[in-house]
């Protein structure tokens, strides 16, 4: 039974898989293996500089001809949580009690400071690169866009946030645009905006996700949009997820944890094992990492913040936290510190492969699962 759907047509693809545009693994040599392989490779771009950025895309074009996408947050998904309380401290006046429990965790744990190449690998940098506008600041937002749009992307995907501010110049340069939603009502503001495809990706995802289960999610989003084209996310880690999403109105999926293990993918070795070697009981929610809930494997820092006295911070003010503990544990190849993020589907990867063959198997699987389900009806 053929893949083929509405995202084939719209993104130029061969098959109707998206790799997620995951921070720090999805890196040029793995969105250009999705994408040589049928699928639509994205860029995971969110902390990078728009110089790295603009390096970034002009890499993938010298390793694919084949459409590709960037991924970045926009100002607003988090501009919003930094304003000072009414009844308490801002968040940038508590950094130095936060910091000093940062100092004891490091401490117990044997820890050494990250160097500055360390910290800047962390967070996705180039230490080597001239300074720009500060990360996650009003600017450093704008002037990643416009690198998109100077860069004309064949796909821009909003991994937070709403991108009807850019449509116009989206649409004079031919750039496809999506949105990953977690909610009915954002996947209408989206909507409205004019986008092409949107993302509804539920609680069982790896990173940023929705209170909302995947399986409830996706069937709701595809029903209030009005026959947008609709990708199905979260703990989708196999074909049969593929062609589970695809039974509840999705045309398609937006798979991320299946391509972390790949040979590709930008983590480390240590953290692609984590994976290896987790099950569907080994991830949790967490704000320890980024501010807002994402889903981690769990570890000692995640944990830290579940037995401690505080709570983390929004973004972008945990990561100012976090990324020293995580860069010094990732030095030290903690896994059990810093494995990173992974969705619930984990426990169906057993092996690091290339990333053709994930899809490959994404592909086949999908094939198989909804040929099987045409033959009971």
């Amino acid at each position: 039974m053929s893949l083929r759907t509405r995202i084939c047509d719209i993104f130029e693809i061969e098959y109707p898989i998206a790799l997620a545009g995951m921070g720090g693994a999805s890196t040029p040599a793995l969105a250009a293996a999705v994408s040589n392989a049928g699928g639509l490779g994205i860029l995971g771009a969110a902390a990078c500089s728009p110089e790295m950025l603009r390096r970034w895309i002009r890499e993938v074009r010298e390793l694919t001809d084949k459409p590709f996408g960037v991924d970045t947050l926009l100002p607003a998904s988090v501009r919003r949580e930094t304003f000072k309380q009414a009844d308490g401290p801002s968040p940038a006046e508590l950094i130095p009690e936060y910091q000093k429990f940062a100092a004891e965790f490091m401490e117990v744990e044997k820890l050494t400071k990250a160097s500055m190449q360390e910290m800047a690998r962390e967070v996705g940098i180039d230490p080597n690169e001239k300074s720009g506008p500060p990360m996650f600041s009003k600017e450093f937002f704008n002037a990643q866009m416009d690198v998109i749009v100077e860069e004309r992307v064949p796909v821009y995907a909003a991994g937070l946030g709403n991108p009807g501010p850019w449509m116009d110049r989206f649409r004079k340069n031919g750039t496809k645009v999506m949105a990953v939603v977690g909610a009915v009502r954002h996947a209408r503001q989206v909507a409205a905006s004019g986008i092409d495809v949107i993302v509804a990706q539920g609680h069982d995802g790896g990173g940023h996700n929705s209170p909302v289960g995947t399986m409830a999610l996706i069937p709701q989003v595809v029903d209030a949009v009005g026959g947008i084209a609709v990708l199905g996310a979260g703990g989708i880690s196999d074909g049969r997820g593929v062609a589970a999403a695809m039974m509840l109105g999705a045309e398609g999926a937006w798979v991320g944890s299946a391509f972390l293990a790949t040979e590709e993918a930008g983590i480390l070795d240590f953290q692609k094992q984590a994976i290896v070697d987790s099950n569907e009981e080994n991830t949790t929610v967490s704000r320890s990492v980024t501010g807002k809930p994402a889903r981690v494997i769990k570890s000692k820092w995640s944990q830290a913040w579940v037995d401690g006295p505080l709570e983390p911070l929004p973004m972008p003010f945990q990561p100012m936290i976090a990324m020293p503990v995580l860069a010094a544990a990732s030095a030290a190849k903690r896994g059990d510190i810093a494995p990173g993020f992974a969705g619930q589907g984990i426990g169906m990867i057993d092996a690091v492969r290339p990333a053709k063959d994930v899809l490959a198997s994404l592909v086949a699987g999908a094939e198989k699962a909804l040929e099987g389900a045409a033959r009971k009806t």
